[in-house]
C-alpha cells in the first residue's frame, strides 16, 4: 500500500512517514501544496494524509482539485483542533476524515488503515481469503492460524491483492503500489515476488490471469 504525506512542518512529516513505513507501508513525501496536488495528480495512491494549512497552496485547494480532476483516493485532513470551520471546510472539499492536531500517531495510522479498508470494501481490520488472515492492525498475516514470515514486499504484495479480493490487479498496478516514486520499478520481479508467496502460503490462492495480471479468491468451497 502506498501513501502520500503532505505537511509543510518538515519534523511532523518524518514522523509521520517514518511510522507509516515501520507499519509497512511505501511512502512518499511533499511539503508544499503544490507539489502535493501534482503527486496526487500523476502517481496513484491508496490514501494521502493531507495538511490543511500549506504553503503555495492549502489543502482546501488541493482537495477540491483532485475531487475535480476525478481522483478518488481516500484523504485524510490534518486541522488545527480549535477551527472547527477548517474541518467542515475540508469535508466538504471532498476529504473523507481528519484527524486534529496535536495528535497522537497512532490515531492517524488507525484512521488511514480504516479509509484504505473501507475504499476497498472492506469493514473488518482482519481480511479472510480461505484459510488465510490478513491483520491490518498488526501488520502480520497467517495460514490456519500459523502466523507467515514475509519480507516487506510480500506482506506488500499480499496485503493490496487481498484488499482488492476477486480483482485483476495488473503487474503494473501491482509496481506501482508497492515502490515509491524514486524507485528503480521493474514489473518481472513482482513474478518472484508472486513465487515466493505462493510458496509461503502453501495454499492455491493467488491465480494468474493470462496477459492481464493476478486474481486472489478463496476456492468456491470455503467457508
Amino acid at each position: 500500500m502506498r501513501i502520500l504525506v503532505v505537511e509543510d512542518d518538515v519534523n511532523l512529516n518524518r514522523q509521520l512517514s517514518d511510522a507509516l513505513k515501520e507499519a509497512g507501508y511505501v511512502v512518499d513525501q511533499a511539503f508544499d501544496g503544490e507539489e502535493g496536488h501534482f503527486l496526487g495528480d500523476t502517481e496513484p495512491y491508496d490514501a494521502v494524509i493531507l495538511d490543511i494549512g500549506l504553503p503555495v497552496m492549502d489543502g482546501i485547494t488541493v482537495v477540491e482539485k483532485w475531487r475535480a480532476e476525478g481522483k478518488g483516493m481516500p484523504v485524510l485532513m490534518l486541522t488545527a483542533r480549535d477551527r472547527w470551520s477548517d474541518k467542515v471546510a475540508g469535508i466538504d472539499a471532498g476529504a473523507d476524515d481528519y484527524v486534529a492536531k496535536p495528535f497522537h500517531v497512532e490515531e492517524v495510522l488507525a484512521r488511514v488503515r480504516a479509509l484504505i479498508r473501507r475504499a476497498a470494501g472492506h469493514s473488518s481490520s482482519e481480511i479472510v481469503c480461505g484459510p488465510v488472515r490478513l491483520d491490518t492492525k498488526a501488520s502480520k498475516a497467517s495460514v490456519d492460524g500459523v502466523q507467515l514470515k514475509l519480507t516487506s514486499h510480500e506482506f506488500r504484495l499480499l496485503s493490496y491483492l487481498m484488499h482488492h479480493m476477486g480483482q485483476v490487479v495488473s503487474r503494473t498496478e501491482l509496481v506501482e503500489h508497492m515502490y515509491d516514486q524514486d524507485f528503480d520499478r521493474d514489473s518481472n520481479t513482482i513474478e518472484v515476488f508472486v513465487g515466493r508467496l505462493r510458496k509461503k502460503l502453501g495454499v492455491d490462492l493467488i491465480e494468474t490471469v493470462r496477459g492481464l495480471g493476478y486474481r486472489m479468491q478463496a476456492p468456491t468451497n470455503a467457508r
